[in-house]
């Protein structure tokens, strides 16, 4: 069924025509000056018997007037007429709330009009109601705001959705549905949720639709995504109009489109896309909660209108299934106030209307109960109209306004369409929507949306008993039917078929051509970064019409980073070619991944280096050569202590002992030693000291055998440091940024920075050197100084390390879906071997990339060997320590007990015996220069004369004195 707008627009307009009739009408009876309280007060009068007066109501009145606005015949109104009258009878017939007084109904209609339902608002406000329901449009609610803020009468719509109606300028505006606010935040997480990065808005252009478009703009904006474009339609747009918008927004590269105008004219749109053929594959399309709302209303599912929103993913109020919603819905078709309309125009606002009646009546009965009275007041503001025709005398301003619309917030229920409760800022607590698709003949429900939890297969009410967790990692939704009739999620980006064809900076190269250059042929231009290029976008599956256009006048390099500005500017869309990926720049455009691995060197000039008669002394540092000199004397005279006193080769003259000790350490180095060790301690020692000395010498071989038979190159430059810190000439490739990352990250002197255009002026300047007009050194990036070396018959090489990794991409315009494509593209390319040999193609390998490393850096250090060395101590001075508790313990069994005279002149005859107290440090070294085998010897006897003298001192002991 093709829906057209015309139809709605023209019943709307017959029925402004008529309204207008009744305008003129009343501006006529105001004319006259009859009071209006005179025409409409006794029918006020007659119909609720509640006096308009300003005197106090009383405490209990038996009739308080509920005023309604909305238009009776749309989508919205269909369902929500029946509702409000269906909720009026049962608050009335319920004893429990409002006893002894009745609600008493008045209802208006809008008709599609602002300036009418102004009108119809300023007649309703004559009949003293202490609350509005309504209006559904928010176009219409911002302007009766400004009278109910005047008046003190809360305003409850359960259909106005702008976002900014919850401003502090409209305190009275109280919303009873879902603000757009959170729809809008739902539909932010949905395009994250499938990795869209642009859409397309198509709205309305009224209140509602500018608002919530723009907190659809700010919610995307959090998630890195964006509107790229707003279409507008008038309200009651034509056909004609629709389709020149769709024909517009066709031609754009986004295929995301959110569609958030009126329910009554927002099937036009999908008609005209369908006869567009835009509801096929690729294409996106997502509604706001106006769609099920019609659908709803529709029941059953019209087959022509169904066939329109094939794929189409849509959002819709979620309301608990709950006993009291069920019970509602089954008594839906029976209402009797419905005879004329039918049991087809339900939809989640007649939930919401009917909810709010309730709110309106359980806070009414709450305000009674607290003492708060129904009476209204003459506002002399209205009553001094100086001399105009109009008596707005006839309004009257609810004395209790304020207490009541404080009675409303704070109320706290479940009703049909869930939780009636506000949080502070107005807004229903919990708010949530259904996600539904589209298809067949109805809708399924892929999950739920709620601010509690994001988008989710469980529902909301399930999940508030858990915590929190609104992780990417926990979204979930069930598979979708896109349009087309399939599953796999579109990319929602495309290059239209009749949009222009992409503009291509490419760099004019006068120097290291293999890489990017101009050429004759078509396309304009070759190389190797011009053909992984093409090779990326042959991947695509679909096509790119593309234009390179050459950068530069073909006499110098061109500036990269005016290259890359002018992308940034839209002078271009992309740039493809040698442009590396650098912090400045990313700031500005957005790169694919890279296709190429680069970073900053330094070339300098390198000569071989003379042998030198004192190469032998290279393997080791001074510190190394120092520390195993030591360790030889100090092993040596370990040795000699353990071996002294039972091995005659470590016995003799000083001078002998002395050349002894020096001649086993230093022998021990090529394992001539002639001296045998008989201690168990010495050889303990000298076993772990020879395991030392082979891993050193080992290692020195290893070292000197490099150094004498593998070529040493040198160079002046050791690296950037070193080139940093001189003052000479450094030469950088023209239009490189190496220039700018010298000056502002190093420091380093413009003066100093030498211009070279070609590779012809690297070798030049590197072989005149700094004192004849050349440079130092070059820095440029890798893929430059590997095609320059390979050319140079290694006369020059790189020194130092590589000291900044980047890598090279293609530039496109910030939030550009072609970068994200293409480096998927690159990725498949490096992994199937593509890449590889466009290179093998393009460039080749040289054999000087060899870096010139420093002399020390491959010197043995001390750091090498300092465990050996450790082990090596340690074991020494084990060996000391048992050696030394051994000689105390044998110089002890000498000394006498209980002050007794030990028998020290056997060891040293013709001198006196001392005491252990007199025993002089020099003794104890003559006892320890003994032999061995003189002290066991000395030992037994000791022993021996010990044994005899025990008898003969028992014999004295017992003979008579």
């Amino acid at each position: 069924m093709d829906v057209s707008l015309n139809i709605a627009a023209g019943g709307c307009a017959s029925r402004v025509f008529l309204m207008m009739k009744r305008v003129l009408l009343l501006l006529l009876i105001t004319g006259i000056c009859v009071p209006m309280e005179v025409v409409f007060g006794q029918a006020a009068a007659n119909g609720n018997g509640t006096s308009v007066s300003s005197s106090s109501s009383s405490p209990r009145p038996s009739v308080a007037n509920i005023g309604s606005l909305f238009t009776f015949d749309s989508v919205i109104g269909r369902a929500a007429g029946p509702a409000i009258a269906a909720a009026v009878d049962d608050v009335n017939s319920d004893p429990t709330v409002l006893p002894g007084t009745r609600l008493n109904l008045i209802s208006h209609n809008t008709n599609c009009s602002g300036f009418l339902g102004t009108v119809e608002a300023l007649q309703l406000m004559e009949n003293s109601v202490v609350a509005v329901i309504g209006p559904q449009s928010s176009g219409i609610a911002h302007i009766i705001s400004h009278v109910v803020n005047e008046l003190h009468v809360p305003l409850l719509s359960f259909a106005a959705t702008d976002p900014t109606l919850s401003a502090l300028q409209y305190p009275y505006f109280l919303r009873t549905t879902q603000n757009d606010y959170f729809q809008m935040y739902a539909i932010a997480d949905l395009v994250t949720y499938y990795g869209w990065r642009e859409v397309i808005a198509i709205f309305v252009d009224d209140d509602c639709g500018r608002s919530g478009i723009s907190i659809l703009g700010d919610a995307l904006a959090k998630k890195r995504a964006k509107i790229t474009y707003k279409a507008a339609l008038t309200s009651g747009a034509p056909r004609s109009q629709v389709s020149d918008l769709l024909l517009e927004v066709n031609q754009m590269e986004s295929r995301v489109y959110v569609v958030h105008v009126n329910p009554d004219s927002g099937l036009s749109v999908f008609s005209v896309a369908k006869s567009l053929h835009m509801m096929t594959k690729g294409y996106v399309w997502i509604a706001t909660d106006w769609l099920p709302s019609v659908l709803d209303s529709l029941q059953p599912y019209d087959t022509d209108t169904m066939n329109l929103l094939q794929g189409v993913v849509s959002l819709r109020h979620h309301n608990p299934e709950t006993d009291l919603k069920r019970s509602f819905m089954s008594r839906w078709s029976n209402l009797n106030h419905k005879k004329s309309i039918g049991a087809s125009g339900f939809n989640s606002y007649a939930l919401y209307a009917y909810d709010t009646v309730w709110l309106a009546a359980r806070a009414l009965d709450v305000f009674l109960n607290e003492g708060g009275n129904l009476s209204h007041s003459t506002d002399p503001k209205l009553s001094d109209t100086k001399g105009s025709a109009m008596n707005l005398a006839s309004l009257r301003v609810f004395d209790g306004g304020q207490q009541f619309l404080q009675t409303l917030l704070r109320m706290n229920f479940s009703g049909l369409s869930g939780k009636i409760q506000f949080d502070l800022d107005k807004n229903l607590v919990r708010p949530a929507y259904d996600v539904l698709n589209i298809g067949g003949t109805g809708s399924r429900r892929i999950g739920y949306w709620s601010n509690y939890s994001g988008l989710s297969t469980i529902s909301p009410e399930v999940l508030y008993t858990k915590p929190q967790n609104n992780s990417s990692s926990n979204q979930h939704l069930s598979s979708v039917i896109w349009p087309g009739e399939t599953l796999l999620v579109p990319r929602g980006w495309v290059f239209p078929e009749n949009g222009k064809p992409l503009r291509i900076a490419v760099p004019n190269r006068i120097s290291y051509q293999q890489f990017v250059a101009k050429d004759k042929n078509p396309p304009g231009a070759r190389g190797y970064c011009i053909d992984v290029f093409e090779a990326a976008i042959n991947l695509l599956p679909y096509p790119v019409p593309r234009t390179y256009m050459l950068h530069g006048d073909g006499k110098r390099n061109p500036v990269y980073n005016e290259i890359v500005q002018a992308v940034a500017q839209d002078r271009y869309d992309a740039a493809v070619g040698d442009v590396t990926i650098v912090t400045n720049r990313t700031k500005i455009v957005d790169f694919t991944q890279p296709f190429m691995e680069s970073g900053l060197v330094v070339v300098a000039p390198v000569k071989e280096q003379k042998s030198s008669p004192w190469a032998f002394l290279k393997p080791f540092t001074i510190q190394m050569w120092l520390v195993t000199g030591a360790f030889f004397l100090f092993v040596g005279a370990v040795v000699w202590i353990l071996e002294h006193r039972m091995n005659g080769d470590f016995r003799g003259p000083p001078s002998q002992q002395i050349t002894t000790i020096f001649w086993f350490s230093f022998s021990t180095m090529f394992f001539s030693h002639r001296e045998n060790t008989v201690s168990t301690l010495g050889r303990f020692v000298l076993i772990i000291w020879l395991f030392v000395v082979l891993i050193i010498n080992s290692s020195y071989t290893a070292s000197l055998t490099s150094i004498l038979t593998v070529q040493q190159l040198t160079s002046r430059i050791e690296g950037i440091d070193s080139l940093v810190s001189s003052n000479e000439p450094i030469g950088i490739q023209d239009g490189s940024f190496a220039r700018n990352y010298l000056m502002d990250e190093l420091n380093i002197a413009g003066s100093r920075l030498v211009i070279l255009k070609s590779q012809q002026e690297y070798s030049t300047a590197l072989q005149l050197g700094p004192k004849n007009g050349g440079v130092a050194a070059i820095v440029d990036e890798l893929p430059y100084i590997e095609l320059f070396l390979s050319s140079t018959n290694c006369k020059f090489r790189t020194v130092g390390q590589e000291f900044t990794k980047s890598g090279w991409g293609f530039a496109f315009q910030r939030d550009s879906p072609l970068a994200v494509d293409l480096s998927t593209a690159i990725l498949q390319l490096s992994e199937n071997g593509d890449l590889q040999k466009i290179y093998n193609k393009w460039l080749t390998h040289g054999d000087c990339m060899e870096q010139i490393n420093e002399i020390d850096d491959s010197r043995l250090s001390l750091n090498s060997f300092w465990g050996l060395f450790l082990i090596c101590g340690i074991s020494c001075f084990i060996a000391l320590t048992t050696f030394c508790c051994k000689v105390i313990f044998q110089f002890r069994r000498f000394t006498p007990e209980g002050g007794e005279e030990a028998e020290v002149d056997e060891i040293q005859p013709g001198r006196p015996r001392r005491s252990l107290h007199s025993t002089s440090f020099k003794h104890l070294i003559d006892f320890v220069d003994r032999k061995e085998a003189d002290i066991k010897h000395m030992l037994k006897r000791s022993s021996n004369i010990k044994r005899q003298a025990s008898p003969s001192s028992d014999v004295q002991a017992n003979s008579p004195a």
